[in-house]
């Protein structure tokens, strides 16, 4: 039997991590908490978790610099992040998801709408990729078995959902999704994700693995309609 997902709740509302430590643990997750960012990071040093649930406003490192410092670290470059908070503009938003945030919700929010997003995260990390073992277009090389990328043979840090977006569109070179079909295939599972995120994500990745993100060589955009991967 498989060891349960080992999950980080991190607020300075302990009122909230106890809700929300409780309906994740009622769904069989192991839970582990702190209450400002300082505790967090020694915790996530010492241990190995599966995801982190992060609130925005910390007290010390703030969240959004606890993200950075976790996406800037080879060990936790990965790491799943549900970025948590107050604050619902959409600069708050965009900020968490270009710092590397898997996804994002805003307070309040119902315990079963954080479970089924904290599920859905899970899930597309550990998602199985193409079978086929190594994806080259130019400079551009995607190890589908060790979950790697790099341009010309320098290592580009993805987050998990940045490489399902990258991989899918990559293995179906020449193909262009709208909006609406991105989400279908790389948020399926959940139903607050705004199309917003796609051209987020599509940002990013374009930020990490173009030469000149403003004129991409790999992930174009056929105006008005879509994004594809170019196959030259």
């Amino acid at each position: 039997m498989d060891a349960p997902k080992h999950i980080l709740v991190v607020d300075d509302e302990a009122d909230l991590v106890e809700l929300v430590s409780y309906n994740l643990k009622k769904e069989g997750f192991s839970v582990d908490s702190a209450l400002d960012g300082e505790t967090a990071l020694a915790k996530i040093k010492k241990d190995r978790y599966d995801l982190v649930v992060l609130d925005l406003m910390l007290p010390g490192i703030q969240g959004i610099e606890l993200c950075r410092i976790l996406r800037n670290d080879p060990k936790t470059e990965a790491l799943p992040i549900i970025m948590l908070t107050a604050k619902g503009e959409e600069v708050d938003k965009i900020l968490g998801l270009e710092l590397g945030a898997d996804d994002y919700i805003t307070k309040p929010f119902s315990p079963r709408e954080l479970v089924a997003r904290v599920k859905a995260v899970l899930r597309r990390s550990m998602e199985k990729p193409t079978p086929e073992r190594m994806l080259k277009v130019g400079d551009l090389v995607i190890d589908t078995e060790r979950y790697t990328v790099s341009v010309k043979g320098k290592p580009i840090k993805l987050s998990a959902t940045e490489f399902k977006l990258l991989l899918f569109l990559a293995a179906r070179k020449g193909k262009v999704f709208n909006r609406e079909q991105l989400l279908d295939a790389i948020w399926s599972e959940e139903a607050f994700v705004e199309p917003r995120t796609v051209d987020v994500h599509i940002r990013r990745l374009r930020a990490q693995i173009e030469e000149d993100p403003a004129h991409p060589m790999y992930i174009k955009t056929l105006r008005g309609i879509g994004y594809f991967f170019d196959v030259k």
